[in-house]
């Protein structure tokens, strides 16, 4: 991926306003347990950093994808992932299938308001007892007149407790089996009938996290995004700006790491000189700094297959991957040379180990990456691919 100067304006507006707007209050959002998600979006909207690669016509800049990957990459200067990680629920992960197969009514009425800042959305497809097995869900929108009345239960919605709206995949139909029995439906979240309940996690603190539950909830059919009993294929294509921009994001927190265990390893002594001294830690250092760069490569890769208009179904579930696994080992390898330190609550490593080890579990766990892998590979049937907006 070729850097040019507007994509390295772009990534150092977002570095400036992390340094800015973020960083400063980490510590008072994390102790909170969320941030202020309105007021926040609503200067990263100002700045158009909500949509960067959406439609002009909606607010966004009508750029190419790579432009979102590195804002997505220079969010990873945060301090805590969990307000990078609800930054990119409102422009990668909500939004993807409501900008391409949204009419235009639904676009103007959602899409807009989230590209400036105004709305919070989120995006509702885990449930209690369907996560990675996105077919498995259980929720259901059932026609009545011109609306859809929806019955259900949602978990695990980053931005859930203070969204305005929701990109809910709910089952509409009871024949094609699985994959052709879902839509993606947009549903206000002031609704009468829905209640919201925090969860609590191990690390991403500072993002809330809800579980939702629809009761009854009626909706207009023009809710609707795409095609009914489609939602199943335009998800499944979702994901791959999902995981594809979660991998970008992980690439500056990880170089972070590593640099402040350098420097933590050089200035700490350990049986009369400097941690980073012993060869083990240093070589280990190297190695990970090399596997950094690597997954770096198959990102930058990807996006620009991307931006060619290429299926990257393989190339960003690789990425998905590599980066769960990655930062599992960058992560658990830094901690282990800072000791006492890295255990301990106020170390950044510490809070860096906790929400790096929800990148193998959400967005679709590492074993059904390599499920996806393996279809592709032509060991199992492959995805159909969606339908043309």
């Amino acid at each position: 991926m070729q850097l040019t100067e507007e994509h390295e304006h772009l990534r150092k507006l977002v570095e400036d306003f992390v340094d800015t707007e973020i960083n400063p209050y980490v510590e008072t959002w994390e102790e909170a347990r969320e941030f202020p998600s309105h007021e926040l979006f609503k200067k990263l909207g100002d700045l158009g950093l909500l949509g960067v690669h959406y439609p002009e016509e909606y607010g966004g800049m009508g750029l190419d994808y790579s432009y979102a990957v590195v804002v997505a990459e220079a969010l990873g200067t945060c301090h805590a992932g969990g307000i990078p990680m609800a930054i990119g629920v409102q422009s990668d992960m909500c939004t993807p299938a409501l900008a391409r197969f949204g009419s235009d009514e639904l676009r103007q009425e959602f899409l807009a308001p989230a590209i400036a800042g105004d709305q919070v959305g989120c995006i509702g497809v885990s449930e209690p007892n369907a996560g990675s097995d996105v077919a498995g869900l259980r929720t259901v929108a059932r026609p009545d007149g011109d609306d859809y009345i929806i019955d259900g239960t949602k978990m695990w919605i980053t931005n859930g407790l203070k969204a305005d709206w929701c990109c809910v995949l709910a089952n509409t139909g009871d024949r094609g089996g699985p994959h052709k029995n879902k839509s993606l439906i947009m549903v206000p979240l002031d609704a009468p009938g829905i209640e919201r309940q925090k969860i609590e996690k191990l690390g991403m603190w500072s993002s809330d996290t809800a579980q939702l539950f629809f009761d009854g909830v009626r909706v207009p059919k023009r809710y609707l995004v795409g095609q009914e009993n489609a939602g199943f294929l335009y998800q499944m294509w979702q994901f791959q700006e999902e995981r594809l921009w979660g991998a970008a994001n992980s690439l500056r927190m990880l170089d972070g790491v590593i640099d402040e265990t350098i420097a933590y390893t050089r200035g700490r002594k350990a049986f009369g000189r400097p941690i980073l001294d012993n060869q083990v830690v240093h070589y280990k250092l190297a190695e990970l700094r090399t596997e950094v760069e690597l997954l770096r490569s198959l990102v930058y890769r990807a996006t620009e297959a991307y931006v060619r208009g290429e299926d990257i179904l393989t190339l960003a579930s690789m990425a998905k991957l590599k980066c769960g696994r990655l930062c599992r080992e960058v992560l658990d390898s830094c901690l282990q040379f800072w000791g006492g330190m890295g255990y301990s609550h106020e170390s950044r490593i510490s809070r860096a180990y906790r929400d790096a080890r929800l990148i193998s579990i959400g967005g679709g766990a590492d074993e059904v990456m390599l499920g996806i892998i393996a279809k592709q590979e032509g060991t199992l049937p492959k995805f159909v691919k969606p339908p043309k907006s």
